[in-house]
């Protein structure tokens, strides 16, 4: 370890700064947010840093450097594009005990600048050692689509408890495993969803008995298939999940990325051939949560989007479940997107209309006369068993036959496929495709050619 990862308490603490130009000035915005008192030399300054002496966010002491400005001061910093001047400071510092950062010039640092993470209190420093600072960034910025927002807010609700947890548990492992279960539970749920009176409630009922069961439901939009359109908020929950419940639809390289120690329960449907009733699934889902667990609901596209996911958490309402819903891409967006074909366009369609072609037996009955107009596109999910029912009723009620259609199957994956052709070859079209399968219809579907960009995208005309 070439370098000591130490956080320094700067606040009010004489800081100096020689060099006034762009480089000094984002060093003295992070000296200000830590508090610091900056004191800056320099024949003159750069604009940002004259708007920052207005308002008193830095003293600017002399035009010329001395070493007798390192008198008093706490740390120095030296950005001026004197390399000469710049190994001077290091060096008086160097002599005065003094820690000392030449700004790009690393033999000449006693200490060095991490990348940050900033969750204030929570921060958190990524360094190279000043060897490849643009992989610190990238580091950074990886770890911090990670790191939920809210988790500064948690460590400052967690500091106003330590001390009535102290109080109520003296054993450390108490302690520890109180905190294991807040920053895990529901406690962090509520700071996530903005309800903060909650979330302490829940810290004073987890007070009064560590083992009270207090599970939550989190129902998780996992997208069309690709893990890359999985969102940020979807990947956390499923990497504090105890148990992951989840739909066929649900790709393995998304469903790898959840916590590994996970419980992962298989609950899909198939057209035909339903393993698992949603009613068995609702059960599933408050029994389980009724242990105490983080149960995540995984379905692919948007839970909301014919996915069932209203009826799920009407079961977890009903039987007093915690819940929350994190949205996911739904294969309408995200299918037709790898695909090339815009919903709208200013040019083709004016309007988008998302239809099941699966509907329960006991169901409305669809009124087709609303699905005809042509400057609409129609995305009709589920709709290959029947998709000569629906070119049948849609050429009936008024949709031109030569209506461009498109068969999307596996959309989003490495072997998505692209079938064009119209409405009235759109069963021929649906013939030997793999689940799952979008129908796209409307002139929209003529882009397809020019706007393909997937490469693994297969393009068959019927």
């Amino acid at each position: 370890m070439d370098y000591l990862p130490i956080f320094a308490n700067l606040r009010q603490k004489p800081v100096l700064v020689v060099g006034g130009g762009q480089i000094a000035a984002r060093k003295i915005q992070l000296l200000n947010q830590a508090g610091a008192n900056v004191r800056v030399v320099s024949c003159k300054l750069s604009k940002t840093l004259l708007d920052m002496l207005a308002m008193n966010h830095l003293q600017w002491i002399a035009k010329i450097y001395h070493p007798n400005q390192l008198a008093q001061v706490f740390l120095v910093i030296a950005a001026t594009d004197d390399s000469q001047l710049n190994s001077r400071i290091y060096q008086d510092a160097t002599d005065r005990y003094l820690l000392a950062n030449v700004v790009d010039e690393l033999p000449n640092c006693s200490f060095i600048f991490p990348s940050i993470i900033d969750r204030s209190p929570v921060v958190i420093a990524i360094s190279s050692g000043g060897t490849a600072p643009v992989l610190s960034r990238l580091l950074r910025e990886k770890i911090e689509s990670l790191l939920p927002a809210h988790i500064g807010q948690m460590a400052k609700i967690a500091n106003q408890w330590r001390s009535k947890v102290k109080a109520r548990f003296y054993i450390l492992s108490d302690r520890r495993h109180f905190w294991d279960k807040a920053f895990n539970g529901l406690f962090s749920s509520h700071i996530a969803s903005g309800n903060i009176d909650e979330a302490k409630r829940v810290l004073d009922r987890q007070l009064g008995d560590i083992n009270a069961s207090l599970g939550e439901i989190i129902l998780v939009g996992a997208g069309p298939g690709s893990s890359g359109l999985l969102t940020l908020r979807g990947l956390q929950a499923m990497q504090l999940a105890d148990v992951l419940l989840y739909d066929y639809l649900v790709s393995d390289e998304i469903l790898n990325l959840g916590r590994r120690d996970a419980e992962r329960i298989c609950v899909g449907k198939r057209a035909n051939s339903h393993s698992i009733s949603q009613k068995d699934i609702n059960h599933m889902l408050v029994t389980l949560a009724k242990q105490g667990k983080r149960v995540v609901r995984l379905k692919g596209g948007d839970p909301f989007i014919f996915g069932r996911g209203g009826e799920e958490l009407q079961a977890a309402a009903s039987a007093g479940i915690p819940f929350q819903v994190v949205p996911g891409v739904t294969a309408a967006i995200g299918v037709t997107a790898y695909a090339g074909i815009p919903l709208t366009h200013r040019d083709y369609a004016q309007s988008v209309l998302f239809v099941t072609g699966h509907c329960r037996d006991n169901g409305a009955v669809i009124d087709w006369s609303t699905l005809s107009h042509s400057d609409q596109t129609l995305v009709i999910y589920m709709g290959s068993i029947t998709a000569d029912k629906i070119s049948h009723q849609l050429i009936r009620h008024g949709r031109d036959l030569k209506t461009p259609v498109a068969v999307i199957s596996r959309g989003t994956h490495q072997d998505q496929q692209v079938k064009t052709g119209t409405l009235q070859n759109l069963f021929e079209l649906t013939r030997h495709t793999s689940a799952p399968t979008l129908l796209v219809i409307g002139a929209v579907v003529n882009l397809h050619q020019q706007l393909a960009w997937y490469q693994n995208s297969k393009k068959i005309h019927g």
